[in-house]
């Protein structure tokens, strides 16, 4: 009995230390979350004092394509939204609709991935617009390009995730990485309205 009782207090030992140890790695995603913050808001920053800057070269209003730029917009905003749906999903510990809602979070991140990337190619082929053309290229393409590298960090993430779920199941470390790759897909919605507000909208006005 004895025993039993000295096994028992050994298991919750590592339970709490498991239990900490996750919610220390989730602190720690914390901490690189507000880093993030402070990148983007340099950039947006640096945008702002260069947007005017355009030397001669392509305007705002004659580069952005508002109709592409909207259905990027709706499809990451979805994207967030069946996020939310895999966590729900985890929560009720549904492995098959974890997956599913995962696998569509991924299929259009990596649309919006494919229509940002067009829009790019588009300017430098049609438009002349590289990076180094002008400082309003420079800041943009800086600022639009890191978020764009951000979704495709967290496509890749997320797909090895995906993997992890399939061999371990639902566990608490895996529940606590869905959790913090939920919120790091939110995070990039919030920038994206961001950019989308400030870049976009401002910039055909």
């Amino acid at each position: 009995m004895a025993h039993a009782a000295a096994q028992g207090g050994q298991h919750a030992h590592e339970h709490d230390h498991e239990h900490d140890h996750e919610s220390l790695k989730t602190f720690g995603f914390w901490i690189f979350l507000i880093t993030d913050c402070i990148l983007f808001g340099s950039l947006f920053a640096t945008y702002m004092v260069l947007h005017q800057n355009t030397n001669g070269g392509p305007t705002p209003e004659e580069l952005f394509k508002m109709p592409g730029i909207i259905a990027e917009t709706f499809i990451l905003l979805t994207s967030s939204f069946t996020s939310g749906l895999a966590v729900l999903g985890m929560n009720k510990g549904n492995m098959k609709q974890l997956l599913g809602w995962l696998a569509v979070t991924v299929l259009l991140g990596a649309s919006f991935v494919g229509l940002e990337l067009n829009e790019f190619i588009s300017m430098v082929n049609h438009e002349g617009a590289t990076i180094s053309t002008s400082a309003f290229l420079s800041a943009f393409f800086a600022l639009v390009g890191t978020h764009g590298l951000h979704v495709s960090v967290g496509l890749i993430w997320m797909v090895g995730l995906m993997i992890q779920l399939k061999r371990r199941g639902i566990t608490a470390v895996t529940k606590r990485k869905v959790a913090v790759i939920s919120l790091y897909w939110h995070f990039l919605d919030v920038v994206w309205i961001f950019v989308f507000t400030i870049v976009y909208l401002m910039g055909v006005m």
